[in-house]
């Protein structure tokens, strides 16, 4: 059962790395240095933006879940 949770923890993080750098820079930051200022008029629509904000938050609770079951197998 462990080496499922650890399975599960590495996908997620993964997947939440990938996920965050999707979203769009807000501007002043790192993602100007990498382009994002240039592509900013580019940018998608309101909904994909919200659809990428709901996938991400749903990952950031499998992640926070799978850490937590983690902790609580190896305790015992």
């Amino acid at each position: 059962m462990e080496i499922v949770f650890r399975v599960v923890l590495v996908v997620s993080s993964l997947l939440m790395l990938l996920l965050v750098l999707l979203h769009k820079g807000k501007g002043g930051g790192l993602s100007d240095l990498f382009g994002g200022g240039v592509s900013s008029s580019l940018g998608g629509s309101s909904v994909v933006e919200r659809n990428l904000d709901r996938l991400t938050i749903g990952m950031a609770i499998i992640w926070i879940a799978s850490i937590i079951a983690l902790g609580l197998l190896l305790k015992s």
